[in-house]
């Protein structure tokens, strides 16, 4: 099991005894912008790495449309993954490991935080 599926069933069992039916789809969308803010932050890098190395790699805009695309790709594949036989597999993983579940607040700030370490890194430089 991978980091962000612990993250999935953290966030997903926190939020189901509050919104049994949503639950899911809360989980789904949390690490889908986790995952898509981790995309921003390393295109940011790299955006600021080859401009200071004085490469012309790709225009400002082909690269927010690709960034869309794997935005878009990025949330298929979570619904995909996690909606199907892997969300059954993480549920019965984690019941049997009794392991105390991450801080849920400390998960709902790691989005934002990615987000401002990009911000800090775009105006770097």
């Amino acid at each position: 099991m991978t980091l962000f599926d612990q993250f999935y069933y953290s966030i997903f069992t926190f939020y189901k005894t509050r919104h049994k039916q949503k639950a899911n789809t809360l989980a789904l969308w949390y690490v889908s912008i986790l995952q898509i803010s981790l995309v921003f932050l390393l295109g940011v890098f790299f955006a600021k790495f080859f401009s200071q190395m004085h490469m012309n790699t790709m225009s400002e805009t082909k690269a927010w449309t690709l960034f869309v695309i794997v935005s878009v790709a990025v949330h298929f594949k979570n619904w995909m993954q996690y909606t199907g036989k892997r969300r059954m597999m993480i549920n019965a993983k984690m019941v049997k490991k009794k392991k105390p579940q991450t801080n849920i607040w400390l998960l709902c700030l790691l989005p934002f935080a990615t987000l401002g370490l990009a911000y800090i890194v775009f105006q770097a430089v």
